[in-house]
């Protein structure tokens, strides 16, 4: 068999996958819609937890599958079919093509995996009403976002068609900071309302927070009880724009001496300035990505980055590329998390709080407390709930 027809094959059976895999998915979304799965009789976390093992393992194939059918089979027809348009156009309309006759495809997929299957388990009593509405909206933002972006990495390639790596590289940190303050500021709020926690629980949060220069952060409420049941929080923001946020589904259901480790945590993030650091090693593995994919482009085509079609198995390269940077990338997340415990119970001095806001955070998630091993150190940018019990409670006896 020769090398064309072997390529031919590869590219029949993954367009084949990615197209049998989505109608699967649609057929079930659509007879959830006539006829609603029930929900489970008790909330299950190894169960919870072996399916969504499943559907990631899946979704990383159907992914990768998925993009080679789009840079091999169908990028050429849908570029030669934009070719009248005005140059400057072409390309931020290809790839919003793609994401919406990626999104028409995979509709099925994220309903079932995403909407129906927290639903099933208990994890949320969003209506899909509301989960349309999101769904609409994040692919409005996707469009924008995705004609920005190419707009501007297209007119980069024409300027400076060898050296554009280079520049997307050097735009890379100050465009990963802008997302840090734009995201929480007008972002988030089109999918939830915030709103000033107030009272004792408002008072302690600050006064822990100014022990460490953030005092005059906004600590915010916001209703995630809208999309899950499973609760969380963050700090974020840069030069001024602090907010600390706490989702609704915390304050309701933990201790308040549990929600303050829960973020002193969460500032600890902020004052070992992991933001930063966030910045500096998503550019490096943008580095590593982008450089790798241009060569990988080069070898197996013989030119560069010259259309949009090229574009697209620029993306198909640099995706195999994070795949392969996907473990380093999790494991340094789980360095700084447990930095971030030591942190919280140094903060607190409360490792019993900490204890009871690890287990109630399982509980509440349905997470397993000790996933396998390998699921961890491939996939996993948190540590273990229950490593993270164990080494609190190590702390706590003093050993």
């Amino acid at each position: 068999m020769s090398a064309a027809t072997t390529r031919g094959v590869l590219l029949g059976a993954a367009t084949g996958f990615t197209l049998g895999y989505a109608a699967l998915r649609a057929a079930q979304a659509l007879r959830d819609r006539n006829a609603p799965y029930p929900a489970l009789a008790e909330r299950d976390p190894l169960r919870y937890g072996s399916m969504r093992r499943a559907l990631r393992v899946a979704g990383i194939v159907r992914g990768l599958a998925g993009l080679a059918s789009t840079a091999f089979v169908l990028a050429d027809p849908l570029d030669r079919a934009l070719r009248r348009l005005p140059r400057p156009l072409r390309a931020p309309a290809f790839a919003v093509a793609l994401v919406a006759l990626e999104t028409v495809r995979d509709f099925g997929v994220e309903y079932v995996e995403g909407y129906l299957a927290e639903r099933v388990n208990g994890n949320s009593d969003q209506s899909a009403r509301s989960w349309f509405v999101d769904q609409a909206k994040s692919f409005a933002l996707g469009c924008v976002v995705t004609a920005v972006i190419v707009e501007l990495l297209d007119a980069t390639v024409v300027r400076a068609p060898r050296r554009w790596p280079l520049i997307a590289i050097a735009a890379t940190p100050p465009l990963l900071a802008f997302a840090t303050v734009i995201v929480p500021t007008f972002v988030m709020p089109l999918f939830n309302t915030f709103e000033p926690v107030e009272g004792d629980l408002e008072r302690r949060i600050r006064a822990l927070a100014s022990r460490y220069g953030v005092g005059g952060a906004a600590i915010l409420r916001f209703d995630m009880s809208r999309q899950t049941k499973k609760a969380n929080a963050f700090v974020t923001g840069v030069l001024g724009t602090e907010r600390i946020a706490l989702a609704d589904t915390l304050i309701d259901a933990f201790a308040a001496d549990e929600t303050l480790f829960v973020v002193a945590h969460e500032l600890g993030h902020y004052v070992r300035r992991d933001p930063w650091l966030g910045i500096a090693l998503g550019t490096a593995a943008m580095t590593t990505t982008l450089l790798g994919a241009d060569a990988a482009l080069r070898a197996s085509t013989g030119r560069g980055l010259t259309s949009p079609a090229q574009g697209a198995r620029l993306a198909w390269y640099a995706s195999l590329l994070q795949l392969g940077l996907m473990p380093l990338a999790n494991a340094a997340s789980r360095a700084l998390e447990r930095r971030a415990d030591r942190f919280a119970l140094a903060a607190t001095e409360d490792s019993a709080a900490g204890i009871r806001a690890f287990r109630r955070l399982g509980e509440q998630n349905l997470a397993e407390l000790d996933a396998p091993r390998w699921d961890e150190m491939l996939f996993a940018s948190h540590p273990s709930l229950g490593s993270r019990i164990r080494a609190l409670e190590a702390a706590g006896t003093g050993r």
